[in-house]
């Protein structure tokens, strides 16, 4: 099942960034998209996560092209189907590490399962403020917070550049479970050659183009 398809993607600002990418990513898939800084790798993901509308081409989202769609079935798609991960977390400071989730979770009409926390080392602080939880800890929760959508696309810049190598390994492998478990796919920005080299496929972003390879 394809549940992403980018054709023919065109973005300039007061520069030309990147010019006709296409990619598809099936389910249980992940892709790496790598490249320099302001290589337009970061952009790319908000286009096709529908944050950026790009000059030209198009983009589905499970067969539906997602910037055809009104503000409503926008707010929709990314409330229920879409998971966004940025390196900065964030979360709603005045709330526990708890209630993040709880109001992801509440939004999405899903319930919040236990085992993650477990998975995610943060069981023991889930009650706790998010402003007194490490820089590490925050990024776990917000983690945390996107998978408990149970999203069935998750769009990834940088997730693990807060956390220490044996961290970042343990959120790859439950992104890779995650996968499976959910028929979902990852589409993963990162500068980190070993995570992308967990992926099933790595594109990089050389010279306004994306270039498939290992």
């Amino acid at each position: 099942m394809i549940l992403l398809k980018a054709t023919s993607l065109s973005h300039r600002f007061d520069y030309p960034l990147f010019n006709d990418i296409s990619l598809e990513l099936h389910a249980r898939e992940s892709i790496a998209i790598v490249g320099v800084s302001g290589s337009g790798k970061s952009t790319l993901l908000h286009i096709l996560s529908s944050l950026l509308k790009p000059n030209s081409g198009n983009v589905e989202l499970f067969g539906k092209d997602i910037y055809a769609l009104d503000d409503k079935q926008l707010v929709q798609l990314r409330r229920h189907d879409l998971g966004l991960i940025y390196q900065s977390h964030y979360l709603f400071k005045g709330f526990s590490a708890y209630e993040n989730l709880e109001v992801a979770a509440i939004l999405a009409g899903e319930t919040i399962d236990p085992q993650l926390l477990v998975n995610l080392g943060i069981q023991q602080v889930i009650g706790q403020k998010v402003t007194e939880l490490s820089g590490g800890q925050q990024q776990r929760v917000s983690i945390a917070r996107i998978l408990s959508k149970k999203p069935r696309l998750i769009f990834a810049d940088e997730p693990t550049g807060n956390l220490d190598h044996a961290t970042a390994t343990e959120v790859m492998d439950l992104f890779m479970e995650y996968l499976i478990l959910h028929d979902a796919g990852l589409l993963l920005v990162t500068h980190d050659e070993a995570l992308a080299a967990r992926c099933d496929h790595i594109y990089r972003m050389v010279d306004g183009a994306l270039v498939k390879g290992k």
